[in-house]
């Protein structure tokens, strides 16, 4: 059956990657087999109901945005998360899918932006990623490090290095909320003169840590 386990889907703005500030509609499926002790979104890890993808499909289309993010817990959990993606492509949406780079993102439909977390030492889960997604990675898609202190912060750049991370995709370099000062990790990257874009977490700061938003 063309369903999958649905937490919420919600309109807001877009609090972080290229489309920052959008109006945007978001899918959050249920279920992530990761538990980095950081998640924002633990609430998602279990319940939800399960909905048709059709359904799903005509929620988001109430909403007057080309711009749509599936997200989660780890979308990729859940296999028909392809089908839907596929499907929104094909409606003319632009679509982003927000995945941990502990699953294969290589079936991926190539219209979607993948926003592809490398997990750091300090998330817990850094075992988990996938190296090899990187080759499916194309230069509209972005790579995703959450940075909980110095220590992430050298390992995200030895890997930027390693892998010429900065040569396939933009790179995003994000404080985890309540870790690391922003002012801080921009210090950093100015010094170093990384390319890569600090971002913040816009939805925070406008409204907290709440559901929905």
């Amino acid at each position: 059956m063309n369903r999958l386990r649905i937490t919420e889907i919600f309109f807001s703005l877009q609090g972080e990657s290229r489309t920052v500030g959008f109006p945007t509609v978001f899918i959050r499926l249920t279920g992530c087999p990761l538990r980095c002790h950081y998640c924002d979104t633990e609430y998602a890890f279990t319940g939800g109901e399960y909905q048709q993808i059709e359904d799903i499909i005509q929620t988001a289309n109430q909403y007057k945005t080309p711009f749509i993010t599936v997200t989660g817990g780890e979308p990729l959990a859940q296999p028909n998360c392809l089908i839907l993606l596929e499907k929104l492509c094909d409606m003319g949406k632009q679509v982003s899918l927000e995945t941990s780079g502990a699953l294969d993102v290589s079936k991926v439909d190539l219209r979607v932006v993948k926003v592809m977390d490398l997990k750091t030492p300090k998330s817990g889960e850094m075992m988990r990623n996938l190296w090899d997604n990187i080759a499916y990675l194309n230069p509209k898609d972005q790579i995703k490090f959450v940075i909980c202190g110095r220590q992430d912060y050298d390992w995200a750049r030895m890997k930027m290095d390693e892998h010429q991370l900065a040569n396939k995709c933009e790179i995003l370099f994000s404080p985890s909320h309540g870790e690391v000062d922003g002012a801080e990790l921009a210090g950093w990257i100015l010094q170093d003169q990384l390319p890569v874009r600090m971002q913040l977490q816009l939805h925070k700061i406008l409204w907290g840590d709440k559901k929905g938003v």
